[in-house]
């Protein structure tokens, strides 16, 4: 099983909007010539919090390329998994995001800082391969959720040592300079990451020449969402270098929704507040868990008082990623990303929200992931 040049993962909380994605790349497709292949991604930490099980996920990818004739290649995501949550995406899954990244040691040697990652790695793709059969999934190895960048030379020794392991990777998440935040831009030295990104994608032609990785090695951006300023660099270097690449997203399209339902009616704009409103109370409880990638200033939260006068319109320019818009507050959209939490609690409510109003919902899934993605990767 191999995946194709360009992926695009589409990351869906609460399962509800795998056509309007499937449409947003249909639409890339058809104006920017570029065929991405959907990934649908829900991490197990997701699963467990919305309170649902991977075969959920499937079901939605599968509802949606029947429901829009869609013959293409797609997969399903088993995302950030290790031996211990594996088991429950064997039947549903059939690409596997290997993460490794509590393995990798902060100092010492490259033998001491990333060989034990690399050996669990091993033995990882050793039991998904003994349950679905080596040829039934593609591989991908996550290292990106660390502190520190790998190298160019780091990436080499890795790749080399994945070699060794026999595992046919064919996508690999290293983590690069600068952060990563959750449905925010790039924050960084752009010059540096550019750097970073071109000696990674001549680190990956080497490797599979001298080590006979799989030829459709690719680079994997996790955390992609909204990385708006680094698109342009990633498209020109493709291209340049004719290299493929996996954009992994996630939250991007809850955060959609919830701007969708604020547009839709007065009441749903209602659901939308109180999730925000709620989520100001529970901010430790939301936001440790992503505290390596969320930098919310407190002091630019708008109190409940100020959140309850908004219109439609206001709350949609405040949430949605426009940086010329003067009322876009990156802050504001990171709590409300990690706050899906709170979304889950009023399933009876917010379920049916999602039903009522799709079409307004989709629009703006389509506008974000076509628009305002992968047309900065594509279109001089």
């Amino acid at each position: 099983m191999r995946i194709q040049k360009y992926s695009f993962g589409v990351g869906d909380r609460f399962c509800h909007e795998g056509e309007a994605q499937l449409r947003a790349l249909l639409k890339a497709r058809k104006e920017f010539g570029v065929d991405f292949v959907p990934v649908w991604n829900k991490s197990n930490r997701e699963h467990q919090i919305v309170g649902t099980e991977p075969q959920g996920t499937r079901d939605e990818a599968d509802a949606a390329v029947k429901a829009l004739g869609y013959t293409g290649q797609y997969f399903v995501d088993a995302d950030h998994i290790n031996l211990k949550t594996v088991d429950r995406f064997l039947d549903c899954s059939d690409f596997f995001t290997i993460d490794v990244a509590d393995y990798i040691g902060k100092t010492g040697s490259m033998e001491e800082k990333f060989l034990p990652a690399i050996n669990e790695a091993g033995r990882i793709y050793r039991y998904i391969a003994e349950k679905k059969g080596a040829d039934n999934f593609v591989t991908e190895v996550s290292m990106d959720e660390v502190d520190n960048a790998q190298t160019p030379e780091e990436l080499r020794y890795i790749l080399r040592k994945i070699a060794e392991e026999k595992i046919p990777v064919q996508t690999i998440a290293p983590k690069f300079t600068g952060r990563f935040n959750k449905g925010v831009d790039y924050r960084g030295d752009l010059k540096l990451f550019e750097k970073e990104f071109e000696e990674d994608l001549l680190v990956i032609d080497e490797a599979v020449k001298e080590y006979g990785l799989p030829d459709n090695l690719k680079l994997s951006i996790h955390s992609g969402s909204d990385k708006f300023s680094i698109y342009p660099i990633m498209g020109r270097l493709l291209r340049k270098h004719d290299k493929g690449i996996h954009i992994k997203t996630a939250g991007t399209t809850w955060l959609e929704e919830n701007i969708g339902l604020a547009l839709a009616d007065p009441d749903a704009l209602k659901l939308a507040k109180r999730i925000y409103v709620n989520a100001l109370t529970r901010m430790d409880e939301l936001t440790i868990p992503y505290a390596t990638v969320i930098d919310i200033d407190l002091k630019a939260l708008p109190s409940p008082e100020e959140v309850e006068k908004w219109d439609a319109e206001t709350y949609a320019r405040t949430m949605r990623h426009n940086q010329a818009d003067p009322l876009y507050n990156p802050s504001f959209r990171q709590l409300i990303h990690v706050s899906y939490k709170i979304a889950a609690e009023l399933g009876n409510e917010f379920l049916p929200a999602l039903e009522k109003h799709k079409e307004v919902i989709a629009a703006e899934v389509i506008e974000n992931i076509c628009d305002r993605h992968i047309k900065r990767l594509f279109k001089d």
